[in-house]
């Protein structure tokens, strides 16, 4: 029995290795806090663990995904329920940047976008915030971003469509100031 469980452990840590820079990244990109991500990313890790004799299996980094995202959410709905705490200096702060070193997808991410884009990310509502992430940054299919937030696939698609085009929006300013789109050719 202490081999099967030696192995389950082995294969656990050889797939989670393989995921984690997602499922931090997607915390990272959740949360718009470093330290936050990484608890959250240590809780999902931690649950994932727990639960992998439960795994099917078929995709693992999906199967992580929804572990981090559902995690996100239900402590999202109990900071929106509980009492509202903090500073006024912490609507201020900055999204800390992490050292290339220390999160290898985010210096692969940075080049495919920039802060603007980043920012852009962040002012969109939860629900569409989560499923822009899921399909354009995680490369999810609908269905699967579907099981992970445990909505309908149409759901997914209007929620993917209305985040897009408030990114679209959000960008409009900064792609005229950079030469992305001419004056006028905003459509």
């Amino acid at each position: 029995m202490l081999f099967g469980k030696r192995a389950q452990r082995d294969a656990f840590e050889r797939q989670a290795e393989r995921v984690f820079p997602s499922v931090f990244g997607t915390a990272l990109r959740l949360t718009r806090s470093r330290e936050e991500a990484e608890d959250l990313a240590q809780e999902a890790m931690v649950r994932a663990y727990e639960a992998f004799d439960r795994f099917d299996g078929t995709n693992f980094k999906a199967w992580m995904l929804r572990i981090v995202t559902n995690l996100y959410i239900n402590k999202y709905r109990q900071r929106q329920r509980g009492p509202q705490m903090g500073s006024l200096e912490e609507d201020n702060i900055l999204e800390p940047m992490a050292e290339a070193a220390e999160l290898p997808d985010r210096q692969v991410f940075d080049e495919m976008v920039g802060a603007e884009v980043e920012e852009a990310l962040g002012k969109l509502p939860e629900d569409f915030r989560v499923a822009v992430l899921l399909s354009d940054v995680e490369g999810l299919a609908y269905q699967e971003i579907a099981e992970i937030t445990d909505v309908p696939i149409g759901t997914v698609r209007s929620r993917i469509a209305r985040g897009r085009a408030l990114l679209r929006k959000f960008l409009l300013d900064y792609a005229l100031m950079e030469g992305y789109v001419k004056p006028g050719n905003q459509e």
